[in-house]
């Protein structure tokens, strides 16, 4: 994951200063904090987990109706 360095606070400034990573997230989408030098959190909007969320239940879905396609012969010998 690439990440870029404007979307990036440490988290001794993140302590100090939970508004700049707010703004940040309003600004840029996302902010990555740091500790140590290394990526530790991902700060995003609720409504994009959200988004996620929805994405990842629509893969599940779709999934699940491609192997009922697939197996459609056997799900219907198993009915009767």
């Amino acid at each position: 994951m690439n990440i870029n360095t404007n979307m990036v606070v440490s988290m001794t400034e993140a302590n100090q200063n939970f508004s700049k990573v707010a703004k940040l997230v309003d600004e840029k989408g996302i902010a990555v904090i740091v500790k140590n030098n290394a990526p530790r959190y991902v700060v995003i909007e609720f409504k994009q987990l959200e988004e996620e969320k929805l994405a990842s239940n629509e893969d599940i879905l779709t999934l699940s109706n491609r192997f009922m396609d697939k197996n459609r012969k056997a799900y219907l010998e198993l009915a009767k």
